[in-house]
């Protein structure tokens, strides 16, 4: 690095930032605001100037260490990078040298590192050009639920005239399943509680079932099955579906505190090469790929973020304890 670079980065590093921080894993209270310095673009990285940040349960796992063994990504005593947050939308403050597809002032969205805070560092391949329609705060709230939902009902291969179950459909990844199995020509049939039917059924699903008082397979059997909400046993579920049918188990939730909802997931697949049924599971992964799809199907209107509510960067706090509590329809930003 040349001498004025140098000393341009350093001076830059200086202003500091604001940041979202914890120090310790725990519930919302341990969350707070504090001045850091701004972080550097890598060889192939870009440094997002934040206008908004997504609140998923990633940033809830992130923030309570739960379960352990992602404590092992973490940090196992304590988190060994204090900021949170992945999802994020903004303006490109600068890029790395080995960066070919975006420049100083583009307008971007993604995942990236840290992104509860007015400056983060996301990798050039989780990446993609904000669709112009929507704001900042939809933006930020697309990435990692909407790619794992694509993602999801790619591991089911859902076709057009399927008859597509999606558990958890209020929520941030089912909200987006939804509509994407919709786009794709499919049956849907949500399920969630009594509160968010109306919201599920905006959303396009064709049936909406409230899990508390009617059991979706009564309304089966279905061709695919998504489980988001982590709830349902494995033999409920293969009474759910055709003799063919499959069933994509994703998500962390349910489960024990040590490995959480990854031991339905695991019993899943060791059942499956020995039934005619298919039982699979994955992890989501942000991808430009799959970034630059969900544009192109936002600018045509077939897709809407759900967003629910934004709050401020120094709201984090209430934000994670409006998700944890169950309250969101949807999706929630942090504006920057």
């Amino acid at each position: 690095m040349k001498a004025p670079q140098r000393a341009q980065s350093e001076a830059q590093q200086s202003i500091g930032m604001r940041a979202v921080v914890r120090e310790t894993y725990g519930g919302p209270e341990v969350l707070g605001e504090k001045r850091l310095p701004r972080p550097e673009a890598g060889a192939k990285e870009v440094l997002v100037k934040v206008h908004a940040a997504g609140v998923d349960r990633g940033a809830w796992h992130m923030m309570t260490g739960f379960p352990y063994l992602g404590r092992l990504a973490f940090g196992i005593g304590k988190p060994r990078d204090p900021g949170l947050g992945m999802d994020l939308a903004g303006i490109v403050e600068a890029v790395g040298p080995g960066v070919t597809t975006f420049r100083v002032g583009d307008a971007v969205f993604g995942s990236g590192r840290a992104s509860f805070a007015e400056y983060a560092v996301a990798p050039e391949g989780k990446l993609a050009s904000k669709p112009a329609r929507i704001t900042f705060e939809q933006a930020a709230i697309v990435p990692v639920s909407a790619v794992t939902a694509l993602q999801g009902l790619r591991a089911g291969r859902v076709q057009a005239g399927q008859k597509v179950l999606i558990t958890g459909a209020s929520g941030g990844v089912g909200s987006y399943a939804v509509q994407l199995a919709k786009a794709f020509g499919a049956e849907v049939v949500g399920t969630c509680s009594s509160g968010k039917m109306d919201f599920v059924r905006s959303l396009g699903a064709d049936r909406v079932i409230d899990y508390a008082s009617e059991d979706f397979a009564d309304s089966g059997p279905y061709d695919v099955i998504l489980d988001i909400a982590g709830n349902p046993g494995i033999r409920r579920m293969r009474q759910a579906l055709t003799a063919t049918g499959t069933a994509v188990i994703t998500g962390g939730e349910g489960g024990g505190k040590f490995a959480g909802g990854l031991e339905r997931q695991l019993g899943a697949i060791m059942l499956s090469p020995f039934i005619r049924q298919r039982l699979t599971m994955f992890f989501g992964v942000v991808r430009a790929e799959e970034l630059h799809e969900l544009a192109e199907l936002i600018e045509a209107g077939k897709i809407t973020p759900p967003l629910d509510r934004t709050f401020r960067l120094n709201q984090a706090p209430d934000a994670l304890r409006y998700l944890e509590d169950g309250h969101a329809r949807g999706k929630i930003a942090l504006t920057v």
